[in-house]
């Protein structure tokens, strides 16, 4: 006879697995949200590749464009050989940075345009080399200013510091077309991509470059449980795609043996921003990137296509827009561009923040200090007006002037202000050096990634206004359930804080 099983092992063995665990995620895992997002109201769910599906070591792939944009610069824009042997930091770029390509100065915004950090090759400037910044509107939108938005983008700006401190120290006093290197880094790192030598590397070795996670393929299977349809829109062509995809997802889950069984529509060679904006035509390819012919009517599982546009992709698949969640992260070409061309919502992958919430964590001291003398300046300040008030009250007092004890109680308003002010200038001092201190624990040249000072970054403005989530990796998404309600904490104004 079999004895029936006891009932109460069940929740024994769910206390043991409870004890000792916290319900609340740890940062790193969790996904933060800027606008209410109801994931049982999304039909579809979309993703970028490279830096959302597939996880980059940074350093390695940095260090693989500089070594190709170098060789190119000698190979194909004369510059000298020496330069093979430059030491290119890869800790020196973050997103959110500004080339000026006409004063070869790389700088950093917060969300007001206002210029924060300048570098000169590797030398910080201050006064009246950066008064021209502090001095005139800035606007993004003219030639002279690249913006560094992708992960894609910071070798190149690490290379363009190391290459205009290279013509400093070696040419002095030279005058030298700062444009001119630009281009020719642009055109050098391009060329990286076009003639995929950068890809091959990869493609041969991806291990070195790319991270393997089984928590990916249980996201995505979780969500295709749950009824959604899952795309893949990348500007990466087929080839590519198909190795990159395959070393991800490849025999990972049984009952999803290749990466396309994780997908009902596999989208090549996207052009984006332009494939929110323009009509190309969708394209039948294969895994050689031969083409086979147009598509115009629907999407075949296990069919990889290349090109094509928003109209006909809604034409197509019938998504209802507001039900669709596009999963990026290149800020513009994925987030803000389909976010003003469609009602698709939207959720950010920012790589770099895992880091800083592990150091944010690791220094609770340092910021709670901080916290403490922004408070202690703000009780200040609140003493400052106090004493104005006092001062304003004594003049309505209907009191002569000339009485001994009126002259005696604005003489001690004076000496209190003045003690106050100064004592308010040097804790302005001290949190200056302990706010500069702090943001270099975080990156030594620039501080961190979404803040300058207490503003947001541009970067960290745009993805304020434009995520609706986001997040250090899609497999944070894996601690969710597919139907849960992301909801955004209430965000008061200035004077609704008091």
């Amino acid at each position: 006879m079999v004895n029936p099983p006891d009932s109460e092992q069940p929740l024994s063995l769910l206390q043991t697995l409870r004890k000792g665990h916290s319900p609340s995620l740890a940062p790193v895992h969790q996904v933060f949200c800027n606008r209410d997002l109801n994931l049982a109201e999304v039909e579809a769910v979309g993703f970028d590749m490279d830096y959302t599906l597939a996880h980059y070591h940074q350093d390695a792939i940095e260090r693989l464009s500089v070594e190709k944009t170098l060789e190119r610069l000698v190979l194909e824009r004369g510059y000298p050989r020496e330069i093979l042997d430059l030491k290119v930091p890869t800790d020196f770029a973050i997103r959110g940075l500004v080339v000026d390509t006409v004063r070869g100065n790389i700088f950093k915004l917060d969300s007001h345009r206002f210029v924060g950090r300048v570098y000169h090759g590797f030398k910080e400037l201050h006064g009246d080399d950066i008064i021209e910044y502090h001095t005139q509107a800035m606007s993004m939108t003219t030639s002279r200013y690249a913006l560094v938005d992708t992960l894609f983008a910071l070798p190149e700006a690490a290379l363009y510091a190391t290459l205009v401190d290279y013509l400093e120290r070696t040419r002095p006093g030279q005058r030298h077309d700062w444009r001119r290197l630009y281009e020719d880094i642009r055109y050098s790192i391009d060329l990286a991509h076009r003639d995929d030598s950068i890809k091959d590397e990869i493609i041969a070795n991806m291990e070195q470059y790319l991270t393997r996670n089984l928590d990916l393929a249980h996201t995505l299977q979780r969500l295709r449980s749950a009824g959604k349809k899952l795309f893949v829109l990348t500007n990466s062509y087929a080839r590519f795609t198909e190795h990159v995809m395959s070393y991800l997802l490849d025999g990972l889950l049984p009952q999803l043996p290749r990466w396309q069984d994780y997908f009902d529509i596999v989208i090549t060679g996207a052009s984006k921003p332009g494939f929110f904006t323009d009509r190309q035509p969708f394209l039948r390819v294969d895994a050689s990137e031969e083409v086979s012919g147009e598509e115009f009517g629907h999407f075949e599982p296990g069919q990889m296509y290349q090109g094509g546009n928003l109209i006909d992709f809604h034409r197509m698949t019938g998504f209802r827009p507001d039900r669709v969640l596009y999963v990026g992260d290149h800020i513009y070409g994925d987030i803000v561009r389909s976010k003003k061309s469609t009602a698709w919502r939207t959720a950010m992958v920012v790589q770099e923040i895992e880091g800083e919430l592990l150091r944010t964590d690791e220094l609770r001291e340092e910021r709670a200090r901080l916290d403490a003398i922004e408070h202690e300046l703000v009780r200040i300040n609140e003493e400052i007006a106090f004493e104005l008030g006092l001062a304003r009250r004594l003049h309505e007092l209907d009191v002569p002037d000339c009485d001994a004890e009126v002259q005696e109680a604005f003489a001690e308003i004076k000496r209190t202000q003045s003690q106050l002010r100064a004592r308010r200038q040097a804790i302005l001092q001290e949190l200056w050096q302990v706010e500069r201190q702090l943001e270099g624990e975080f990156n030594r040249y620039w501080g961190l990634l979404f803040k300058m000072g207490n503003e947001n970054t541009i970067l960290g403005e745009q993805i304020e206004v434009y995520a609706c989530i986001y997040m250090s990796r899609v497999e944070n998404l894996v601690h969710y359930s597919p139907m849960h309600y992301f909801r955004a904490p209430r965000q008061p104004m200035p004077h609704e804080r008091s």
